[in-house]
Parts: structure tokens; sequence; C-alpha cells
């Protein structure tokens, strides 16, 4: 097996400009965006009150996959991360289908959050076509990105912080709602009214485990901007360490206040179940200020995914598995070309939201789901690869280490394949594997027909 510092040198050329806190906040601003301001609608339409257990699992899978990538990032800090991993502890297939994969997941996902924008923009412009917002939007975050790591960085530092200020806002005034306004219409009853705890039984439960852990997908993008931190060792422990509290909180919390505010079977009637609450209350503007965050957190959630995407372009591209061009840096250190490829996701949105306007988010959301959880799941198998190759070389020593191995890791896989398989069950995600098993069929074919030999940093010089 040949030295990681192989794959580390060819993926060399971009910034080192991220800072510990910007890192921190790349994390969160990724998993806090649709996923728990409208994606949680359909997981509480599927779970009712259970929902909270339903994020709960999402959440232990989402430790259990930080602590794997916590590890293995501490040990190797590229921006090829997981997708790199695979390549070196697995096989160079494992690496190209892991990459491809993610990159094609995280391309839908920004169709999703730009999806969410247009979606949310109603509230204040009914009458305006969604098209406009989308391009607006999208053009602006991709200027972003495009600009330099810096200043992605710090748009994204001010996304997360707005984010972060508005669920705490939002948590504080739900318990007091709860447990000091005295109003009976608020608290635990609501957990067991409209058909009790599990309305639909266990197996709905379940199937919202799914939409959870589309909320906290874009966790594990704190290991792909580890490849342009400052300081990488010390800013993953710390961005990892971080991270996985606060989403928990968040989630839950934020979740069981909403539950305890507003009985679960009315919650879907309107768009964000957090501006569902802030109606209901009629509390003054409280309502448009709450969906201004909700739009800024799904464009954070944006702006965040084009990042990665870009990187994982990048990062194909310097291992021979895509053009030369997507590469190439320009002179302020981005991947242009691999940016422009990586919008092809705002695109496709803009077709399915004009053709299918209801269906659109459900439809993004399966198809972008298939790469997420073959990534989480490629992410735990190599960490055992990755655990075994140094165990055979004499040991790791590493400051940061995933607990109670191979147990954490080897339950992380199991819970994973079993989400993949309930979604072969369920009529609204069968579009997931329907789609996924033949695009990786295809990967496979590619990789053997078309890939070309790894490209030397010489040869990728501009």
């Amino acid at each position: 097996m040949s030295s990681f510092q192989d794959i580390k040198d060819r993926e060399q050329g971009l910034q080192r400009r991220l800072s510990a806190g910007q890192m921190s906040m790349i994390a969160i601003g990724g998993a806090i965006g649709t996923g728990l301001f409208l994606g949680s609608k359909f997981a509480i339409g599927f779970a009712g009150p259970s929902v909270v257990l339903s994020y709960a699992i999402g959440g232990l899978i989402t430790l259990l996959l930080m602590g794997c990538l916590a590890e293995m990032t501490v040990a190797h800090a590229t921006s090829g991360s997981f997708g790199a991993y695979a390549e070196h502890y697995v096989s160079p297939l494992a690496g190209f289908l892991v990459r491809y994969s993610y990159w094609a997941c995280i391309v839908l996902a920004v169709g999703t959050e730009v999806t969410a924008v247009a979606e949310y923009m109603r509230f204040w412009f009914p009458d305006t076509p969604p098209w406009i917002w989308i391009l607006l939007f999208s053009g602006a975050l991709i200027g972003v990105n495009a600009a330099s790591v810096k200043a992605f960085g710090t748009v994204e530092y001010w996304f997360s912080s707005i984010k972060i200020f508005a669920i705490v806002a939002f948590i504080l005034m739900g318990c007091y709602l709860v447990w000091g306004s005295g109003n009976p219409a608020y608290g635990a009853h609501n957990f067991s009214a409209g058909g009790g705890f599990f309305p639909n039984g266990a197996w709905g439960t379940w199937v919202a485990v799914v939409i959870s852990i589309f909320s906290y997908l874009s966790v594990e993008m704190i290991a792909v901007a580890a490849g342009e931190a400052e300081n990488p060792e010390q800013a993953v422990r710390q961005a990892f360490r971080a991270t996985i509290a606060r989403l928990v909180v968040f989630y839950l919390l934020s979740l069981s206040l909403i539950i305890a505010i507003v009985p679960w079977d009315r919650i879907g009637a309107g768009n964000s179940p957090f501006v569902t609450v802030m109606q209901v209350l009629n509390i003054p503007y409280a309502a448009g200020i709450l969906n201004f965050v909700v739009v800024i957190a799904a464009l954070s959630a944006m702006n965040s995914q084009l990042y990665i995407t870009t990187r994982m372009m990048f990062s194909l591209s310097r291992a021979g598995d895509a053009p030369i061009a997507l590469g190439q840096l320009n002179q302020r250190g981005i991947p242009i070309n691999a940016l422009l490829l990586s919008t092809s996701g705002i695109a496709l949105a803009t077709a399915l939201y004009v053709l299918f306007p209801q269906q659109a988010f459900t439809l993004m959301i399966s198809l972008s789901m298939f790469g997420a959880m073959f990534t989480w799941l490629m992410i735990f198998y190599t960490h055992l690869c990755f655990r075994r190759h140094h165990d055979r070389a004499g040991g790791l020593e590493l400051p940061f280490k995933m607990r109670l191995f191979p147990y954490s890791t080897l339950t992380g896989l199991v819970l994973m394949l079993a989400i993949m398989i309930t979604t072969v069950f369920t009529e609204v995600f069968r579009l997931t594997l329907v789609f996924g098993l033949p695009f990786l069929l295809l990967l496979v074919i590619l990789f053997h027909k078309v890939r070309k030999p790894r490209l030397t940093p010489a040869t990728q010089a501009n």
C-alpha cells in the first residue's frame, strides 16, 4: 500500500484560510438547514410525537459517524476526505464510488435547498414566480464561492450565527410557553394527543429516521473543509466535539417544543413547523422574522453544499477520475470549473419545481438520499479498514480516537444498512434505490471503462 502522503500531495494548491471557529460554523451551517426547518414537517407527518425518538436515533448514528471521521481526519486532513480514505484503505474503486455518489447526492441536496428557498419566499411574495428567487439566490452564492475560501468562510460564519441565535431564542421562548406561561394548551399532553405518542406505530417512527439522516446530512463536510483549515488537527477536534452537542440539543429540544406547543397533526398544514408555531401564537411579525431565519438557514446550507461539491469534484479530478480541467485552480485558489459543474443540481431543481411544484422537495430528497446513505455506510466500513491497517502496522497513536471500537463502528454500519433497506418498503422513498442502484452500477462501469491514470501535481498546474 502506497503512502497516504501521495494523495495529499496531489491535492495541494488549496489555500488554508479557514479558522477553527469558521470550521465549526461550516459543519453546523450544513446540518441546520432545510432538514430541520422544512424536512422535519415530513418527519412529524410519519412519526407524530415520536419524531423526537426518530431524531434521537438519527443523532446517535451521526455521533458514531462523526467519531469515525474525526479519527481519520486528524490522521489525514485533506479535501478528498472520506473519498480519499476509501481509496487508500479500501480500494481505488471504493474511493471512486464514494466520491461520485457523494458529489451527486450533495449536488441534488443543493437543489432541495434552493427549492425550499423558493417555497419560503412565497410567505412574502405569493404571486412571484419561484424561478426568480432560485436564479437570484443561486447567482449570489455562486459568486461567494467563486471569490475565495475566506469569503465563503466569512459568509457561512454569519449565516450560521443568525441560525444559532434564532434557534436559541426559539428554544427559550418555547420553554417559557410550555413551563412558564401557565397556558393549558401547551405541554406534554400534546405528545399523547391525536393518536398517542406512536400514532403511526413503530414503523412510522423508523421511517422518520430516514428523514432525520437527511436532516443531519452535511455534518461530514467538516472533514472536507479540514483540507483548507489553518490548523486542521486542532480545528477538527474542536469542531467535531462542539458540532454534535449543538446539533442534538437544537434538533431534539426544538422539535420537542414544537410538538408541545402545536398538536402534531396541525403542523403538516404549513410550510415550516417553526413558522407554523409563530402563526399559531399570533406574535406580531414573529412569523415573518422566523421565515427570514428559515431562508437564511437554507441559503447557509446551500452555500456549504456548493463548497463541498466543488472540493469533492476537485479531488476526483486530481485522482484522475474526472477531466483535468476540473482540478485546476484560479489565482485565488478556487477550483472554478468544478464549482460551475456543481451548480447542475440548481438547474435540475428549477426544472422539477416548474414541472412538479407540489412534489419537487420530496422528489429531490428521494434522489439525493441514496448518495448520502451510501457515503455514510462506506465511512463506517472505511473506518474498520483504517483501524485494521494501523493495528497491523503496530497500533495507532492519535489525540482523537473512536471509543468502544469496533462495536461503535459496527453499530453505525448496521443501522445505515437497515435504513437503506427500509426505503424499499416506503413508497415516498422508493425512488432512492430505484435511482441509486443503477447509478452505482453505472459508476462501476465508468471506473473500469473510462477512468484515466492518476494525475501528478505537475500535470495539473495551470
